[in-house]
Order: C-alpha cells, then sequence, then structure tokens
C-alpha cells in the first residue's frame, strides 16, 4: 500500500501530535509509515571528519531486537578478538545486552561512552562486529539499527514510523551527501532492503519518482 500522510510523529507513547510544531507530508508503504526526509535529504557518511561518533555519543547503546541479541551472545567468542579490554570487560560485567532507562534492549557501554563492541583505527571507532563480518568470521554484519543510521524506526503496534534523525555530529555526512547529490534512501538502500525487503524498497523509490516529478 502507498498512501501520502500529512503528519509528523510524537513521542512512542503520543504517536500522532494533535497540534504538531511542524507539519510535514509522510507516506505510508505496507506497515510503515515514512519521513518524505528520506527522499529529499542527502547524506554520505564521512569517517574522516565524524571519526566514527555516532558509536560513541547518544544517550544508551546500539537498540537490539531479541534476535540480535540472542546472537551476538553466540558470536561473542568471534568478536571478542575485534574489541577493546575495556569493551570485553563492559560486556562481561554487563552482558551483550541491557535495558536502559526508556527499557529499550540496548548495547552496552564503555564507562557510559562509547558502544562496547568498538575499536579504534587510525583515530576513527569501528564496529567490532562489522570488522568480524568483513574478515568473513561471521555473517552477521551488525545491528540494525546501526545499519540504518541516521534513520530510525519506532515500532508501534500497527505500524512502524521510519524518521531521519539530523544530529550536529553527522554535519560532515549531511555536507558529502550534497556535494555527492546523494539521496538519503540511495545511501540506506542496503539497510533498508535488509530491514522491509526489495518490493518496499521498490516502492520507496516510486515515491522519489513522484517528487522528482512534481
Amino acid at each position: 500500500m502507498l498512501r501520502w500522510w500529512k503528519q509528523r510523529f510524537g513521542k512512542a507513547e503520543e504517536p500522532l501530535l494533535k497540534q504538531p510544531q511542524c507539519i510535514e507530508q509522510m507516506f505510508e508503504i505496507d506497515k510503515t509509515i515514512v519521513s518524505r526526509d528520506l527522499l529529499e535529504e542527502h547524506f554520505m557518511c564521512d569517517l574522516r571528519c565524524c571519526k566514527g561518533a555516532c558509536c560513541v555519543e547518544g544517550d544508551s547503546g546500539a537498540p537490539l531486537t531479541e534476535e540480535e541479541a540472542a546472537l551476538l551472545e553466540e558470536l561473542l567468542p568471534v568478536i571478542e578478538p575485534y574489541m577493546t579490554a575495556e569493551g570485553r570487560e563492559a560486556v562481561h560485567q554487563q552482558g551483550v545486552s541491557m535495558r536502559d532507562r526508556d527499557n529499550d534492549l540496548v548495547t552496552p557501554l564503555v564507562a557510559n561512552r562509547e558502544c562496547a563492541f568498538t575499536y579504534t583505527e587510525k583515530h576513527v571507532v569501528k564496529c567490532a562486529i562489522e570488522k568480524a563480518f568483513l574478515d568473513g568470521k561471521i555473517t552477521f554484519r551488525k545491528p540494525v539499527s546501526c545499519h540504518l543510521f541516521p534513520v530510525r524506526i519506532t515500532e508501534y503496534r500497527n505500524f512502524d514510523a521510519v524518521n531521519y534523525q539530523q544530529l550536529d555530529i553527522c554535519r560532515s555526512g549531511c555536507q558529502l551527501g550534497a556535494k555527492k547529490k546523494l539521496p538519503l534512501y540511495r545511501f540506506l538502500r542496503e539497510p533498508l532492503i535488509r530491514k522491509y525487503g526489495e518490493k518496499w524498497y521498490a516502492d520507496l523509490e516510486k515515491f522519489a519518482t513522484i517528487l522528482e516529478q512534481k
């Protein structure tokens, strides 16, 4: 199902604001409500500038599904050699997953800063899980929430809200995306298909075409 919406979402406990500060067009694909920002904004990660800040900054670790938490528990012996000593200690003390103050399942942090599943290479913070994947040690790339960043998904009872989270730490990514003329949805093609499938992404492209023709 493809359909335009004209409402912006608020907090998880209040999905539709009665008097939103900003009215933005949304659109519906199957059981998702997607922000138009995914089509109109440009983005491309620029690790040279941000240094992997998304793995460090924030109030809690990376969001996980129950399945991902169980998989990390199983794969931990393979991932641990890629982690820092501090990260390994954090996992041993807190587990591969924990509940944050909002009761969301997330990865543990090192000293309330970087994700425990990280390492640093040439002054850039990188994902130890993804490094194990790229080395062919595991088939799980990384949590889908990390793969989709800076898009965030909020799950409601009957649908998912798919929104672009604009952050200062990603300003260089916005600038690089604009320079390359790369829309956010194209930059995130692989993780969006991983999350919702080829047909969903094809429908997303249809909306992009509609916007381009306006």
